[in-house]
């Protein structure tokens, strides 16, 4: 699993020091720390980011906002991203709200609320509301990561990672290159969100990354791949595996 990437964009060294101290204390990694708008542009258009924290005022001026405001309509552009600003002008935060930010924190920050803020800001952004604050689901999918709860920190796994998952009631063995891991996480969502022209069922325990198959045997129901893996294939699901694939 990854850290979770952000992005700050804040004026202030104490501040940005302050927000460092703590994400980086529940495994957060920080891209980059912007002071203006064009650094904050510069740096989240050339680095991986998965969530933003955003001043609103830049050197007196509502850059941070404006910033904002940018990556909310650019096409395939957005992130979520929380405000955290020492603002209480009713007209910036009318204007605030036109961004549809996933959180609005007032300075000083306390340490829970936006580590709770970021959580949030991850179901909302992707949809999938209160999967952290309930106690069925710790686990967001997104179009190319899983974003996991850990405690109080998020990490993230590449879903093209994945080589194939073992279902087992409400727990799901995620099986990557490099790990194994259990997550929370019902079947029927992963179905649901997961791409089916990549991920399918060969058992009603098993879903198998295609892109990850080396090898079809009917004969002995198994679909073999990498990393020397197999799982089981069973006569319901063996038709539309064969069909969807050429046997090498």
């Amino acid at each position: 699993m990854d850290n979770v990437n952000i992005l700050i964009i804040e004026d202030t060294p104490a501040e940005s020091e302050a927000l460092i101290k703590v994400l980086k204390a529940h495994n957060y990694t920080i891209t980059g720390i912007a002071a203006n708008h064009k650094e904050a542009l510069t740096l989240f258009y050339n680095h991986k980011v998965d969530i933003v924290i955003i001043d609103i005022f830049l050197n007196g001026l509502p850059d941070g906002l404006a910033f904002a405001e940018n990556i909310s309509v650019v096409p395939n552009a957005a992130k979520p991203f929380v405000f955290l600003t020492s603002s209480t002008d009713r007209q910036i935060f009318e204007r605030a709200k036109l961004t549809n930010p996933f959180s609005y924190l007032i300075k000083p920050f306390n340490e829970l609320e936006l580590l709770y803020a970021l959580e949030l800001a991850v179901e909302k952004f992707y949809n999938q509301h209160e999967v952290f604050l309930g106690e069925e689901e710790n686990t967001v999918v997104s179009q190319d990561y899983l974003f996991i709860k850990k405690g109080k920190s998020l990490k993230k796994v590449e879903i093209s990672d994945i080589i194939y998952i073992e279902v087992e009631e409400k727990y799901c063995s995620i099986i990557t290159e490099t790990e194994n891991f259990v997550i929370l996480i019902s079947l029927t969502k992963i179905l649901e969100l997961f791409d089916s022209h990549i991920f399918c069922r060969t058992h009603r325990n098993f879903i198998v990354n295609t892109k990850k198959i080396t090898e079809i045997i009917p004969i002995d129901n198994l679909v073999l791949l990498k990393g020397d893996h197999k799982v089981i294939l069973s006569d319901k699901y063996k038709d539309s595996i064969m069909q969807r694939y050429i046997l090498k």
